[in-house]
Order: C-alpha cells, then sequence, then structure tokens
C-alpha cells in the first residue's frame, strides 16, 4: 500500500505553489485583512483558469475530472499561502454535497459555475453555539419553504447558493433531517456579516422567512448526507491544515536562523530548538493521518469515517500549536500586526472550529472505533 503521492501529483503541487508565491504573497493576503474586500476576488478568477476549483469535478459538469488526491494537494498549497477565498467552504462542502446528492439538473446548474468561478458555495448547518448533531437543527422547512436562521455561515456574505439542513419531522430521529438548495439571491433570504477570528474567510448570519428552496437527495436523508460532506472536507482540511502548520514551521526556522541575540542565533538556544522539534513532530504526525485520509478518500474505503477523524483532530492540533510556537519563537516582535505569524494564528483557530469543535470529531473517533470493533 503506498501512500505518497504520484509524480504527476507532486507536479501539481510544485505548480499550484509557484502561482500562489506569485498571486497569494502575505501581503496580497493583508489587502483583504486590511481592508474592507471580503474575499481576493483575482485570486479567486487564477484559481478558476488553473482549474483548481474543478479539479475534483467531472468532466461531465465542467471540471477538471481528476479526483480527490489532486484534490487534497491543492488544499494544501492553499493552507500554505493562508489564501484569502471561499476556497473550502465553496469546494470542500458544497460541492462535495452536490456530487454525494444532487441530481443531473442541480450539477449542471451548479457544478459548471464553482468549476468555472463564477459560483461561491457554502453549507449553512450550524445554529448558533453546539456541534453538528440532528437535535441542534431547528430551522423548519414545509411544503419546500423554509424558516428559521443559521449562524455562522461561512463565506454567507458572498456564496450565491448554500446546501441547507432543514428539519422536516418530530420523531426524534436522524430521518427529521433533510437538505435543500437555496439560492441565496433569490427572495427571503437575509444575510447578516458577523465578526470573526478570521476576517479573510467571513461568516454570516441568515435568515430564512418563507424561502423556497429545493430538495437536495431524498428526504430524510440529509443527516446521512451530512454525515459524508464533512467527513470528506475533514480531511481536506486537514491537508490545508497540513499545509499551514508547514509554513508556520517555516517562519519560525527562519527566524531563529536569522535572529542574533547575546553574540548567538537563537535557534542555537535548547529552548528553541526544543519547541521547533516540537513543531515538527506535530506537523509530521498530522501529515501521516492527512495521507491515510486521502487515501480512505479516493478510494472511498470503508475506514473513511475512523481516517477522516483522526486527520481532523491530528491535523487541528498540529497547525494550533504550531501557529501558536511560531509566535513565541518569534519572541514579542510575533505579537505585532507588522509580522504574519497571527495571521496563521487567526486562521488555525477559526479552521479548528469550522466543521465542529476537537472534542467533537474526538468523540467522533472513539465512538467509531467502537462500532467498527463490536461488529
Amino acid at each position: 500500500m503506498n501512500f505518497d503521492f504520484s509524480d504527476d501529483q507532486k507536479q501539481l503541487r510544485d505548480q499550484a505553489r509557484k502561482f500562489l508565491a506569485e498571486k497569494c504573497s502575505p501581503k496580497a493576503v493583508r489587502v483583504v485583512l486590511d481592508g474592507k474586500a471580503p474575499y481576493d476576488k483575482e485570486l479567486w478568477k487564477g484559481l478558476a483558469e488553473m482549474g483548481f476549483l474543478g479539479v475534483a469535478i467531472p468532466e461531465d459538469f465542467g471540471g477538471a475530472g481528476a479526483g480527490h488526491l489532486e484534490l487534497c494537494v491543492i488544499a494544501e498549497e492553499m493552507g500554505r499561502a493562508n489564501a484569502p477565498v471561499p476556497f473550502s467552504s465553496t469546494v470542500y462542502l458544497a460541492a462535495e454535497a452536490l456530487l454525494i446528492a444532487g441530481s443531473d439538473a442541480q450539477k449542471k446548474k451548479w457544478l459548471p459555475a464553482i468549476a468555472s468561478g463564477e459560483a461561491i458555495g457554502t453549507l449553512a448547518l450550524f445554529e448558533g453555539k453546539g456541534n453538528p448533531a440532528p437535535k441542534n437543527v431547528k430551522l423548519a422547512a414545509a411544503n419546500g419553504v423554509l424558516n428559521g436562521v443559521k449562524k455562522p455561515v461561512a463565506d454567507g456574505t458572498i456564496a450565491d447558493f448554500a446546501v441547507v439542513a432543514a428539519r422536516t419531522g418530530s420523531s426524534g430521529r436522524d430521518s427529521d433531517i433533510s437538505l435543500f438548495l437555496v439560492d441565496l439571491k433569490a427572495g427571503g433570504v437575509e444575510v447578516k456579516s458577523l465578526t470573526n477570528l478570521d476576517p479573510t474567510r467571513g461568516q454570516a448570519e441568515i435568515i430564512f422567512k418563507d424561502c423556497k428552496a429545493e430538495p437536495l437527495g431524498a428526504a430524510g436523508e440529509g443527516w446521512s448526507i451530512l454525515t459524508q460532506v464533512l467527513d470528506r472536507a475533514a480531511v481536506l482540511c486537514a491537508f490545508e491544515q497540513v499545509g499551514g502548520s508547514d509554513r508556520a514551521l517555516e517562519m519560525g526556522r527562519d527566524y531563529a536562523l536569522d535572529r542574533i541575540a547575546f553574540g548567538r542565533q537563537i535557534g542555537s538556544f535548547q529552548a528553541v530548538k526544543h519547541m521547533l522539534a516540537d513543531m515538527y513532530v506535530s506537523a509530521t504526525l498530522a501529515r501521516s493521518n492527512s495521507y491515510y485520509g486521502a487515501w480512505a478518500l479516493s478510494t472511498n474505503a470503508a475506514e473513511l469515517p475512523e481516517a477522516a477523524a483522526a486527520a481532523r483532530i491530528s491535523a487541528t492540533q498540529a497547525f494550533q500549536h504550531c501557529a501558536k510556537n511560531n509566535i513565541q519563537v518569534h519572541g514579542g516582535m510575533g505579537f505585532t500586526w507588522e509580522f504574519d505569524c497571527h495571521m496563521y494564528y487567526r486562521r488555525a483557530n477559526a479552521m479548528a472550529l469550522g466543521l465542529g469543535s476537537l472534542s467533537y470529531w474526538e468523540d467522533q473517533l472513539i465512538d467509531r472505533m467502537r462500532k467498527k470493533n463490536a461488529a
């Protein structure tokens, strides 16, 4: 069993890294962080032209038809660059939901638009505090009309459409939840921007009032579909977190080699060496788990649920650890706005909550392993 990427996939990674180094420098990220633009529109357009937005979308629906391994490669480079675009919400969540449960008509309408960069999508699941769970879905759907509130919704202020989880039953079972597709530019939708930790990845509150929606997938199958979507997204986000972890480690290493204190490079001091070594260990462990998740995702293996949870846990821990220790290595300068350390720290902590908390995924891993061992 080979968990490494092929030569073609490594070439794709090099291509993506070169493109992002040119188009998504820290200076470009700061334009979004400091300005009023919600995302980098030129970068989004460039990603579409390079074929990166549609890399895992079949050719029949306007994509490159490459696959999820190629998407994992792109995700890692997006994380390294700290890209200020709605990539994860559109590609990992909305597109994957359409690929799993969409009708041909729905796929033909939205997937080519995603691949070309013309449409931004998102998943509207959360309703305030709490982790993903059927009991936490209160927004109601009846006769194709939605009423309720979703927040936070990733990139909700700029999204063209949303996959919405809604309650369609009252039995107390998972089958009470169904999914719907909503055109956010149509009537019955009010969108409010929310303040969040990472302004380069916006969050919104979306109010649905007698909003018309079309079913996505079979009625009562919403939670089953969502579980698949979240597992896929967990692996893809893990690669983005691995990319961010590696970049934070590199930033800390480079600063430790350049900064002179008491006549020596600070990297020669034992305490700094230990911090960098710990960062390397956590990033390497996360990469190992993420590679296993990529294999399970690309082959649709039975191990995907456990592999996705393991990748999510280790990558979340690694990114937060590396981003925090990068600031520590930089010392007082690391806490300043002028240095780039805080941008990765913001992204690390924002991503840690995007699909549910770390404790949620730890519980998921334990439950899934128990069920597997009991079978």
